[in-house]
């Protein structure tokens, strides 16, 4: 109207494929890609990946091969995993994936045998402390790397 000079200013609604909630890799990969309103092609063509392989990931079909993980999570820009309250075994796992990283290339790098890692990753076996002290050299690592 002529006589109101008032306007009114509101948030766009987000888009309907916008995650609410936060609970897989995959809803932090569409999220991140959304903000920065990529298309699934764009992405795909940043990780090094087929469109197909986004569209499964981010609707949680499928996981990313762990040769993935290192470029997805710098793409992310934050590792959205809290590692905190896990066991040591699924630590262990996250940080090898996080570095992209076979058993036996990890167990290569520890020194051990790859059965020991799977036992370690299993909660079969614990690690001594001075493999401990080895693996909280990864998370350093990891926290520098990221």
């Amino acid at each position: 109207m002529p006589f109101c000079h008032i306007t009114l200013k509101t948030q766009k609604p987000l888009p309907s494929a916008y995650p609410r909630t936060l609970k897989t890799l995959g809803d932090h990969l569409r999220k991140r890609r959304l903000d920065l309103k990529l298309l699934q092609k764009e992405l795909a063509q940043k990780i090094g990946v087929c469109v197909s392989s986004i569209y499964s990931w981010e609707n949680n079909l499928s996981i990313p091969a762990i040769k993935h993980i290192p470029k997805i999570i710098e793409f992310q820009g934050y590792v959205p995993l809290d590692t905190s309250n896990l066991p040591i075994g699924e630590k262990i796992v996250i940080y090898r994936h996080l570095l992209g990283l076979s058993q036996r290339k990890l167990a290569h790098q520890l020194g051990i045998d790859p059965s020991t890692l799977s036992k370690w990753e299993r909660d079969k076996r614990k690690p001594s402390e001075r493999f401990l002290k080895r693996i909280e050299k990864m998370e350093l690592l990891k926290e520098k790397m990221f």
